[in-house]
Order: C-alpha cells, then sequence, then structure tokens
C-alpha cells in the first residue's frame, strides 16, 4: 500500500504500477524548494542544517535540476543566519553528488543589486564553477543580454550549462498590447538562440503568465528553435499549475515545482499533484510518488521553525489582484515592511495606485529584482515625500544609476524630465551611456584585495566582499571570531520552537499568573505550563506610553535646526564625511540602505558637520539623527 504524509491510502503498489510504461516524451522536472521555494515564503531563510536531513533522498527521487543556490540566498545567508554562502554550495554537494545543480544568476548583478564590474563577474561565475554549480539560469531584469556577456565567456569556459531567461511581464491582464506582446517574447527568444543559449527559460516571477497564453507562446516558440525549453511560474495569481499544464501540452521540455510544504501562495505548483496528474500520459515524469510523500513529510516538520517569517497571511495567499497591480511576491512584501517601518501602510493603495506611473517613468520595465526593487522603493518615496504627483523628491541612487544607463537599455525610452532631474550633479556625467554597463565599470578586485588584506582569507572571502562590503565584512568578523555571533543570527531549535508554542497556548488559555513589576516599564508575568513555572516580561503599558513620550521628548530637544534625520529605517552603508570635516550644501554625507536601495543624504547648508554617532553597518530607525551641521 502507498500512504500520503497524513496516512491517507493514495493507491496499491500494484494499482501504482500498473500500465505505467516509460513515457514517449516525459516532462523533466526541476525542484526549486532549497532555493527558490523558501525564497517566496519565508524570506530566504531556510537554513543548511535543515535541508541536510532530507538532502540524499532528493537526490534519489530523479529530478532533471535542483536549484540550490542564488537569487538572494548569497545575501540573506551572510546577512541573517551567519552562513557561509560558498559552504552550503559544498556541502549540500556532498550530499547529493548525483542531481546537477542550477543557479540563479542576475547576469551583471550577479546576486547583488547593481551592475558589478567585470572582474567580479568573472570571479564569481569562477568560483561558483569551482565550488559546484552545473546550470547557470542567468537573467537580466531589463532583458539587455549584453548583461549577459561575461559571465556566459566563464560558464562556457568551463564547459557548465547556460540557460538564457526572458523575464516576462506586462502592463495588461493578458499577452498583447504594443509593449509585452507575443512579438515581443519571440523576438526574445531569437536574441538568446544566437547568443548561443544551452537553453531558454520563461521566468514568470509574478504569476502573471495567462494558461492559454503560455500555451501559444510555446507552440510559436518551438517553430523558430528545438532549444530546450523550461517554464517558471510563481502562484501568486492561482494560474500557476494552470499554466504549466497548458505549457506541457504545447510541448515544453521542463517545468518547475516544489515539493508540496514549499509550495503555493506566493511560491510555486506542487510537484505531487503533477505527477499524478500526468501518470500514464505521454508526458508521465516517470517519479515515484511514495518517494515524494515521504520526503514532504519530513519537510513540513520544519516548517514550525520558520513560521514567524511567513508575510502576513493577508499578502501570502492566492492574490488574484496581481493580475491587476502586476506586483511580483516578493517586492510585494517589500513594499509591506517598508511602509510598516515607516508606519505608512494606509498608504498602500496609494503606492499600487502611483506603481505603473513610476513604472512608465522609468521606461516600463520588467519588475524582477533588482528593477523591481527600484521602482518599489521609488514609487514609496514619491508617495510619502512628494508635495505633487510627479515631484521625485527623493530620488534613489539606484534610479539615477537607471536613468545613467548602468543597468542596460530600458524597453521604452525613460521619462526625459525625469531623467534630467536624476542625472544633475551625477558623478559619472549628465549624459546617459547606451553601450553595455559592463564596458564602463571599473576593475573592483584589486581594490578589494588591498581594502580588507586583513580580513579575507581567500578567494572566496574577497568575492564575498566585492558583492557586498558592508554586511560581509560583518559576517567575516562573526566567522573568524573576531565578532560573536548576534543572538538574532543563531539558529532555533525545534525545542526552542516548541516551548514557545507552549508559552502561547498556555497563555491564551488563561494559565498566567501576575508578578511583580520588575522595573517601571516591564511587567513580570509568571507563566505555568504543565506544572513547570517560567517567568517571563511583559510591557506595562501606562508605563511604557510614559516612556515613549519622554524618549520622544528627549529625541527632540536634542534636534537642532541643521540635524537631519532618517526619513525611513536602514542600514548606514558609509558616512562620506566626518565629524569636524566642513561641508558644502549638496555634498552627500552618509549614504543608507533601505529596502536593498541606496539613498544619499545630503548637506542641506554650509557648515561644519556634527553628530556622526553611527558607523558603517549599524541599522537606524525613523527619526534616528545621522548628523548636523553647525
Amino acid at each position: 500500500m502507498i500512504y500520503d504524509k497524513h496516512g491517507s491510502l493514495i493507491m496499491t503498489k500494484m494499482d501504482y504500477n500498473a500500465d505505467r510504461p516509460k513515457a514517449e516524451n516525459p516532462i523533466k522536472i526541476q525542484d526549486l524548494s532549497f532555493r527558490d521555494g523558501h525564497q517566496s515564503l519565508f524570506a530566504t531563510r531556510g537554513r543548511t542544517e535543515d535541508m541536510i536531513p532530507f538532502a540524499e533522498q532528493m537526490d534519489e527521487v530523479g529530478f532533471h535540476a535542483m536549484e540550490t543556490w542564488g537569487g538572494a540566498t548569497f545575501d540573506t545567508m551572510h546577512r541573517y543566519l551567519g552562513e557561509d554562502p560558498w559552504e552550503r554550495l559544498r556541502t549540500l554537494k556532498k550530499y547529493m553528488p548525483k542531481t546537477p545543480f542550477f543557479m540563479l544568476l542576475r547576469g551583471q548583478n550577479v546576486v547583488g543589486y547593481r551592475n558589478y564590474a567585470d572582474d567580479v563577474v568573472e570571479n564569481f561565475v569562477q568560483r561558483a564553477c569551482d565550488n559546484g554549480m552545473d546550470i547557470f539560469r542567468c537573467f537580466d531584469a531589463l532583458n539587455d543580454y549584453r548583461n549577459f556577456e561575461t559571465a556566459a565567456k566563464v560558464v562556457k569556459r568551463n564547459g557548465k550549462h547556460f540557460q538564457g531567461t526572458i523575464c516576462y511581464t506586462l502592463t495588461e491582464p493578458r499577452l498583447g498590447g504594443e509593449i509585452y506582446n507575443i512579438d515581443y517574447y519571440l523576438n526574445k527568444a531569437k536574441e538568446l538562440v544566437e547568443f548561443g543559449v544551452d537553453s531558454i527559460c520563461i521566468k514568470d516571477m509574478a504569476g502573471l503568465i495567462a494558461p492559454y497564453d503560455i500555451y501559444n507562446l510555446i507552440v510559436e516558440l518551438k517553430k523558430i528553435t528545438d532549444i530546450p525549453l523550461n517554464l517558471h511560474t510563481h502562484f501568486t495569481s492561482g494560474m500557476g499549475d494552470l499554466a504549466i499544464f497548458k505549457a506541457i501540452e504545447a510541448g515544453v521540455d521542463i517545468v518547475d515545482t516544489c515539493m508540496s510544504p514549499y509550495a503555493y501562495r506566493t511560491s510555486h505548483a506542487a510537484i505531487e499533484p503533477l505527477v499524478i496528474s500526468l501518470l500514464g500520459t505521454n508526458r508521465d515524469t516517470g517519479l515515484d510518488i511514495k518517494k515524494l510523500s515521504a520526503i514532504s513529510a519530513q519537510m513540513e516538520a520544519v516548517i514550525p521553525k520558520y513560521k514567524h517569517l511567513a508575510n502576513n497571511p493577508k499578502y501570502s495567499i492566492i492574490d488574484t489582484d496581481v493580475i491587476l497591480h502586476q506586483t511580483p511576491g516578493g517586492m510585494l512584501s517589500n513594499l509591506v515592511n517598508q511602509l510598516k517601518a515607516m508606519d505608512s501602510l494606509d498608504k498602500l493603495d496609494e503606492v499600487f495606485r502611483m506603481l505603473p506611473k513610476v513604472r512608465k517613468d522609468l521606461g516600463q520595465i520588467p519588475l524582477v529584482t533588482p528593477t523591481s526593487q527600484i521602482v518599489g522603493v521609488q514609487t514609496v518615496n514619491n508617495v510619502l515625500f512628494d508635495s505633487y504627483e510627479g515631484e521625485y523628491s527623493r530620488i534613489t541612487q539606484e534610479v539615477k544609476d537607471l536613468c545613467y544607463g548602468l543597468y542596460g537599455k530600458t524597453t521604452m525610452p525613460i521619462n526625459p524630465e525625469l531623467r534630467k532631474k536624476a542625472l544633475k550633479d551625477y558623478p559619472r556625467g549628465e549624459q546617459h551611456i547606451e553601450v553595455r554597463p559592463g564596458s564602463v565599470l571599473e576593475p573592483e578586485m584589486e581594490g578589494v584585495k588591498k581594502t580588507f588584506a586583513d580580513l579575507a582569507k581567500d578567494i572566496d572571502d574577497e568575492v564575498l566582499l566585492a558583492l557586498y562590503p558592508v554586511t560581509g565584512k560583518k559576517f567575516l568578523k562573526i566567522k573568524y571570531g573576531l565578532e560573536e555571533m548576534p543572538a538574532d543570527m543563531k539558529a532555533k531549535t525545534m525545542e526552542e520552537v516548541k516551548k514557545e508554542e507552549e508559552l502561547i497556548t498556555k497563555a491564551l488559555a488563561g494559565e498566567l499568573k501576575a508578578g511583580k513589576a520588575s522595573n517601571g516599564e516591564m511587567q513580570d508575568m509568571e507563566v505555568f505550563v504543565d506544572g513547570e513555572s517560567f517567568t517571563v516580561s511583559i510591557p506595562n503599558t501606562k508605563a511604557t506610553t510614559r516612556s515613549v513620550w519622554k524618549k520622544k521628548e528627549a529625541k527632540a530637544a536634542v534636534v537642532t535646526e541643521g540635524a537631519i534625520t532618517a526619513p525611513i529605517p536602514g542600514m548606514i552603508v558609509e558616512f562620506k564625511k566626518k565629524n569636524g570635516d566642513k561641508v558644502k550644501a549638496g555634498e552627500i554625507v552618509v549614504v543608507l540602505e533601505a529596502m536593498k536601495m541606496m539613498n544619499n543624504f545630503e548637506a542641506n547648508k554650509d557648515g561644519v558637520i556634527s553628530g556622526i554617532k553611527f558607523d558603517s553597518g549599524d541599522n537606524v530607525t525613523k527619526g534616528d539623527i545621522l548628523f548636523s551641521i553647525d
């Protein structure tokens, strides 16, 4: 007998194997659970230690390939989990030697949020090859394939598989219109064929692709190339598995899915229903549902460790409105988090209203990392800080770089008035470029080696620092024992998770006994769990309220006329000036990273800098004084 993870009978072994000849044209399945699955559902916080227990079993399934790396994992691992990204790749390869690995590579963006110099791209891709990567799914946020050139040369030189990607986006609910129509995608595919890619991926990051649109697109693509075609679509709109089925009918070669605990919502279609649905057909996957069900049961057991990271339920269910606002799940969660941090979640509808206008001003670019963040953060800035629509009073560094041409060629021309405003006093010049961005970027690796000579131990460390100089430096100090790992970086154990759940359950059941207040702001509460006593502290509402007002009054008291405060929460990247330096109005004093975008804060008058109390890598909250000018 074969049972699912809940103990229900699926079918007898005899029934399962009966009349299941090998399919004439089996669909190839790629699993995304170890990368895009947990990135979509719980903020890329999946830890290597929670992948190892079922890695060997995943290696036995027979996936065409598994996505194990790339995307946001490189950033999140070293920034939030205290893990070395390179080590994850090596570790998983030991446990899964048979299944090819693939990664998501952002072209000249590598795994960051800007275009890096060619030498950084070359070193990163070479080390990815050396550490075990087999297939490179390379995309460019603008579908400007000049940004593939440097990475592709290294991939080909190492005899690895280079998959070219077309980012799928729309400006209307269905494929068509004047911009993103079937001709646009066919022409992009022809560019990739001419480029010499080994396969083509249609990357639908927001779940926008409708079933009949993908059917028609695959049929037409099959007429112009025999290069394998791969469909990658998210489930955000609820159309994911429908689109996959129509793509399979049309002859697509490869589809991406997740194991069921990591599937659906803003993630991807689940593999298990697909296996059963195609059973006995000419596209039968050939995969064993019994193996898959057993693995899913194990995966489900670790999910409680991450449920606190899940998106607000309102934003982690099927969202049919994505067809209208066309915001990818990751971009949506970023917008929500940014507005929350600024006490402005009530502005979300206004942000949605403004998004299409900002996107149009920026050349109707596709919405995928990093362009989704570029459009999203700029829209939030416009909604919160502009005195009139279209003012663009606070332009991010990335928008300026986009207007200059450092990300490549936009689908449509950028609004000339916005471009002129963005490029005023731009360091590289006020006339935008049209050449390949990498050709104008100065080499970076030698400077990194000199700057971090006392910290970096090998080339992997150097590449990490080239991509993320601030957070990378912080991580390596932890890695090499120069600083202690912060508590919030450490992994939770299942025992800790169970204790927390028990405390919550008992608290909700009213099994609390009030104790004495330990101080003016916190009140100790004694919680009884199965007869065992735990003392926890909770805010004393009245005292906390008084304290908050006192803090606000104190903060207000030190704010001077020349003080520049943080209008948004973020991380200090660097101070261009130091206390005691003379400064002219308009000079950049500090760079603040917020939602992965860089914000420059300038002097508002001539004077002398004072009041700097933060260092590079420090986090600031809204209202913190960044510097003053006397």
